[in-house]
């Protein structure tokens, strides 16, 4: 049999389709997703893309107490990434959870997702396979690539659209929040990364995902124990026509491995779509955020720093965004653009024997637990703010506490007792208009009264005098 080229073809995007009924799902507004498509890098600057965007993504809840993420890294088109979207969160979301509630059952739900999702998709490639078939019965054995074309081009360039076709494969990591605990699976190097404080509160990075590649120790070796030659991979670092030992889709390196050189020794497929399974990680106050990433992301950045912590370094992004951002979705994109940023100056400033020609598409999921974002805006821009002059009554034991209470509802004001104005500040009459600004420039200076508290210690008056002055109350 003749295997042809499997490169992407320019008229790709016909096979790509960008309805998805997981569109209609209510998205969780505890995350967001930052994203950059891939470019081939010109000496003049010009913006220009070697594919279109193959990444896919979903974040969505289902109700409080069940939630659900995934990013897919498609190759050779989005088409496995698009289908493995959809069943994916199908499998998982129209029932299967339903009376599960150990974490082994809710780890098998998972499996038995990646293997259903694996099992359609195959069975949708039925009428391309029979197409293949015929095509390749047409062309007799023993030619070589050169023969084959001079005598049947048109069988040849339609057999070459078909294996790209074939070709369309996906990585993927989920991670499923289900009564408080967290689940992760993924098959490829798409990344799943939990940042958490430990117990002396200094943060934490977690990678709770496996890079299924050439440099993953336990699947060379799992792959020599199929009777490849694991130095011959590697040396060409890639098995059949992709760089990841597991995927979701790609008939080419399964079904059809043996038309592989490297892969035809192999007692039985070599790629499988076996998920690596991590589950049930309690979420507590120690869990700070949940990144799902494409590996365009972590490879960009390892490339263009060289760096042998890349984890670290994509979370030390995250919190610096936390930071300065207004919003969740800022923060996802500015982790992006700037990682696209570090990796085009990096190929802009290589020369000679060292040459980087080209980035990969980049999706970055963020789903925050205990994160604060400072700048959030609850309001129009520059908002001014009045504080409430309401008092909530409360049953108060010392003095002490109420002077804590008054020294405390200061720090706190922005957040929890405030009514937005957007009156201009220069021209309001109202003395208990204060600019939040002043609240923060200028943290000594002396706040003006804003409760008339003469009432209280005229009753405090009238209590000691009468004897009934409740007990630990001290003004000496």
């Amino acid at each position: 049999m003749l295997l042809r080229n499997t490169k992407p073809i320019p008229d790709q995007h016909k096979f790509q389709t960008t309805d998805s009924w997981t569109d209609a799902l209510p998205v969780c507004k505890q995350s967001a997703v930052g994203s950059s498509t891939n470019q081939i890098y010109r000496e003049d600057g010009s913006r220009e893309e070697e594919h279109p965007f193959e990444d896919k993504s979903f974040h969505c809840i289902v109700n409080d107490s069940t939630y659900f993420y995934g990013v897919f890294d498609g190759h050779f088109g989005s088409k496995t990434a698009t289908f493995a979207l959809q069943r994916m969160a199908a499998e998982i979301l129209l029932g299967e959870l339903s009376g599960k509630s150990t974490d082994e059952e809710i780890k098998d739900v998972l499996r038995q997702a990646f293997f259903s999702v694996e099992k359609g998709y195959m069975d949708s490639i039925d009428s391309i396979l029979a197409e293949r078939a015929s095509l390749l019965y047409e062309i007799p054995d023993g030619l070589s690539s050169y023969e084959a074309y001079e005598k049947y081009p048109r069988e040849m360039e339609r057999l070459d659209l078909l294996n790209c076709e074939l070709s369309s494969g996906t990585s993927a990591v989920i991670a499923l929040i289900h009564n408080g605990k967290l689940y992760v699976a993924n098959v490829g190097n798409c990344r799943a990364l939990l940042c958490k404080t430990d117990v002396n509160s200094v943060l934490r990075v977690v990678q709770l995902s496996v890079d299924h590649d050439l440099r993953n120790e336990d699947e060379l070796l799992r792959l020599s124990q199929l009777g490849l030659n694991t130095d011959e991979l590697k040396r060409g670092t890639v098995v059949g026509n992709q760089e990841n030992t597991r995927c979701l889709g790609n008939f080419l390196v399964k079904g059809g491995y043996r038309e592989f050189q490297s892969l035809s020794s192999a007692t039985s497929e070599p790629v499988i779509a076996e998920p690596e399974i991590l589950g049930g990680i309690v979420i507590d106050e120690s869990c700070r955020c949940l990144l799902l990433m494409s590996d365009g992301l972590y490879k960009s950045l390892e490339e263009a720093t060289s760096s042998d912590q890349v984890n670290k370094d994509i979370a030390q992004l995250v919190v610096s965004e936390f930071r300065v951002q207004s919003t969740l979705t800022g923060v996802a994109q500015a982790v992006v653009d700037k990682t696209v940023r570090v990796h085009h100056d990096f190929a802009m400033s290589v020369s000679g024997s060292v040459s980087v020609s080209k980035r990969d598409d980049i999706t970055l999921l963020i789903r925050n637990f205990n994160f604060a974002l400072p700048n959030a805006k609850q309001s129009p821009i520059n908002p001014t703010v009045r504080f409430n002059p309401h008092v909530d009554a409360q049953t108060m034991n010392t003095l002490t506490s109420v002077n804590n209470s008054i020294i405390n509802s200061i720090d706190t004001t922005i957040s929890n007792s405030f009514q937005s104005d957007q009156t201009d500040p220069d021209t309001d009459p109202d003395p208990d208009h204060i600019d939040a600004n002043q609240l923060t420039n200028n943290n000594n200076r002396r706040i003006p009264s804003y409760v008339d508290f003469s009432l209280y210690f005229k009753n405090v008056e009238i209590a000691k005098q009468n004897g009934t002055l409740p007990p630990g109350i001290d003004f000496d």
